[in-house]
């Protein structure tokens, strides 16, 4: 089995990847190739990020479930931790290359540091960046450091050493568990809405796990959607109430993949 995950070599996407799948991983350079790739039956499985304990959910994994017709078929638990890598001491460092959400894990370190910053693609693009720029410093896994032979000059600068990013699997076919997801888009603003939305669920004792809203494209103040429901006793009837107030997408069931987490596996 092919399966595609945001490159290059020595991402956490790439990481996480290798650790569930016995078959080939093919990296890609974006969020959105992997699921074009997906979409089109070029590879059978992707595997990307969708949220972040510290840093909330990923925006192009978000934008890309919303334009591409895959489903989501797993999940997987990741503890993520970051390190300060480079090959010139503390002192002597001019510039900090780091990806946006670890900008966000890791604030705390960067404001200390107080180095210009400049955003990159993944985490292992800021390893590479360094192989040009010697005087420079990155914020990259320990794997990443490993692959571009980068000394590592502080461990563990993540804000949070419980720090956990959740990825999940999508597929062009169904999956099947214990939990779904879905978009609900509900085309309109008024009093209640929401508290309608939701009380579909409350009322049948249904746990919903994750809500986060996205701008809809139609202006300001017009969102949709991303629920994450437990899929208890009655949720066949709460989908059906929930589609007399909103388009809803079904994303797809699934249930969470073992893996097994931190730097010693």
């Amino acid at each position: 089995m092919k399966v595609g995950a945001l490159g290059p070599e020595g991402t956490f996407s790439h990481e996480v990847a290798v650790r569930i799948n016995h078959g080939e991983v093919l990296l890609f350079p974006t969020v959105h190739r992997i699921f074009a790739e997906v979409a089109e039956g070029s590879i059978e499985e992707g595997l990307v990020p969708l949220e972040n304990s510290d840093a909330g959910g990923v925006g192009p994994t978000l934008d890309a479930l919303l334009r591409h017709s895959v489903s989501i078929t797993g999940e997987v638990y990741f503890q993520v931790h970051h390190h300060l890598a480079a090959f010139s001491p503390p002192g002597a460092l001019t510039t900090l290359y780091v990806h946006p959400q670890t900008h966000e894990q890791c604030s705390g370190i960067i404001e200390s540091l107080g180095l210009p910053v400049v955003h990159t693609a993944s985490n292992a693009a800021s390893a590479m960046k360094l192989q040009e720029d010697r005087t420079a410093a990155a914020i990259v896994s320990r794997l990443a450091a490993k692959i571009y032979k980068i000394p590592i000059i502080r461990e563990h600068v993540e804000n949070n050493p419980h720090n956990t990013t959740r990825f999940i699997v999508i597929s062009k076919g169904e999956g099947q568990g214990t939990k779904a997801s879905i978009i609900a888009d509900p085309g309109t603003d008024r009093t209640g809405l929401l508290h309608e939305m939701l009380g579909v669920f409350a009322r049948r004792r249904i746990n919903l796990s994750r809500i986060e809203s996205r701008p809809a494209g139609r202006g300001i103040g017009t969102y949709l959607f991303f629920i994450d429901i437990d899929l208890a006793p009655g949720w066949e009837g709460a989908i059906a109430e929930l589609q007399k107030i909103a388009f809803v997408r079904w994303l797809g069931a699934y249930n969470r993949l073992e893996v097994q987490n931190g730097e010693d596996a």
